[in-house]
């Protein structure tokens, strides 16, 4: 692929292509950076993908000034799984009953979910457990999924808000909220520059009809598989969670099970906290982490920046090796090749979102919201002037799946050609109890998703270059 050739799909000039590559190739450091918005389009994958390549061919990969890997204190358990444990992934090993889109790692896109439900037949959805999600609003073709949810048998949600997906509920479990539950985050570190450690108990007492989400959830798992309630039996089941936790980190449950005397999540997090890179190991090393130390530390443990030369550490393929170009990977550049063939779209949507709103739930607290409308379709200023557009006036957006009409902010920031929307707006449904929300209830920039519109490789959802008709409202 020459910049010629992918000059105008990117609708950057060539020479500009060039100019930043070797730039890259001769900088003492840098690196090249993607994030959400590069994995949620239509080719999400191999531009992830890429980004990785590319750092490794111009030596910006896992050294000092280039791309770094995390360090967290607890391994997260949903890392990717390591397949010296657990085999290489397979995928397309079954696939969806109405459309027949492929499995990838146990997952179809959300989309599916709409159709599995609302189609009759052998394997027809009909139950669904919802936690904490509002995929009414989040989901792309959401309309579809709004007018799926009534059609089910039994919808439970444990969720602490009755928002547009959960008013669909015949069971409305009510969690408790973050500052009524002790809090200690392992995913994000993973992603952090640095690394570091640290417990945070709860700030408010929930009562004594107050029931933990983990045990919520281990109820509805009991029953799930076909348990009695009666014979609820949950140390059983809280033992048997984490004599398989035991087993992924490397320690025998049969002596470890007797050190605690209690168990639940923070049994968890002390056997991740004692047998990650700074653990004590149980004992082996004295002056290492584990969770009672991590909670005597007010302000948490500081543990560093990032370093170096960790390749051979956190490298999971089976043969060791960085497997820089897999066939699985590879397959989708002849999709890429016809795509770069295709007329541009005039215009095309990106999706955003801000701090302070990024999901559903913030646009119910007051004072996240106070500073004003950030649901606007963001124009670069030559494009509002070819199509007629004027800051703070309405303009409507249309794409194949559905059309909207939303305030107009014109900003030098977009590139031509591209408008963008934020995620999570439109609460201006009936039967929700979010006051606040429904005062900025915005739109819903979902509905110009096009359920089918996914990358293939991940089968994820694209919500960013959906073709669009932008015009004055």
């Amino acid at each position: 692929f020459t910049p010629e050739r992918v000059a105008e799909f990117c609708r950057i000039p060539a020479e500009t292509i060039r100019r930043i590559a070797r730039d890259l190739a001769n900088a003492e450091r840098g690196g090249l950076y993607g994030r959400i918005g590069l994995c949620n389009q239509e080719f999400g994958t191999l531009a992830s993908w890429l980004v990785d390549v590319v750092n490794i061919i111009a030596g910006q990969f896992d050294k000092s000034g280039g791309m770094l890997f995390g360090k967290p204190a607890a391994k997260p358990i949903t890392w990717v799984p390591d397949t010296k444990i657990m085999g290489e992934p397979e995928f397309g090993r079954w696939r969806s009953r109405v459309r027949g889109a492929p499995e990838i790692l146990g997952q179809v896109p959300c989309s599916c979910l709409a159709e599995e439900i609302a189609t009759p037949g052998k394997g027809q959805i009909k139950a669904l457990i919802n936690i904490a999600a509002n995929p009414a609003l989040s989901v792309p073709d959401s309309q579809n999924l709004e007018d799926a949810l009534p059609l089910l048998d039994c919808l439970i949600a444990i969720d602490c808000y009755m928002n547009e997906t959960t008013r669909f509920a015949h069971v409305l479990l009510p969690g408790p909220s973050p500052l009524e539950s002790p809090h200690f985050d392992e995913l994000m570190w993973a992603w952090s520059i640095g690394s570091a450690s640290k417990w945070s108990d709860q700030l408010f007492d929930t009562g004594e009809d107050y029931v933990p989400e983990w045990e919520i959830l281990a109820r509805l798992g009991w029953l799930c598989a076909g348990n009695n309630d009666a014979d609820f039996n949950f140390e059983a089941l809280d033992d048997g969670w984490f004599t398989t936790m035991c087993h992924m980190y490397g320690r025998d449950p049969e002596t470890t099970l007797p050190l605690y005397d209690h168990g639940g999540p923070e049994r968890m997090i002390d056997l991740q906290l004692r047998m990650g890179p700074w653990g004590d190991r149980y004992g082996e090393d004295p002056d290492g982490l584990n969770l009672q130390k991590v909670k005597d530390a007010v302000h948490g443990v500081d543990l560093g920046p990032m370093v170096p030369n960790r390749l051979r550490e956190v490298i999971g393929t089976p043969s060791g090796k960085i497997e820089l170009a897999p066939e699985y990977i590879l397959s989708d550049l002849p999709r890429l090749k016809k795509a770069l063939d295709r007329d541009p779209d005039a215009y095309v949507l990106v999706s955003r979102r801000n701090i302070k709103s990024k999901n559903t739930w913030m646009h119910n607290i007051k004072v996240l919201v106070k500073a004003g409308n950030r649901c606007t379709l963001i124009v670069h200023p030559d494009d509002a002037t070819e199509l007629g557009l004027t800051d703070g006036a309405s303009a409507r957006v249309t794409s194949e799946a559905g059309s909207i009409e939303v305030p107009v902010e014109i900003s030098d920031e977009m590139m031509r050609g591209v408008v963008s929307l934020p995620h999570g707006w439109g609460h201006d449904k009936a039967g929700t109890r979010l006051s606040v929300a429904r005062e900025h209830a915005g739109v819903n920039s979902n509905l110009l998703a096009p359920g089918h519109f996914v990358d293939k490789l991940s089968g994820n959802q694209a919500v960013n270059g959906i073709p669009v008709e932008v015009v004055p409202a």
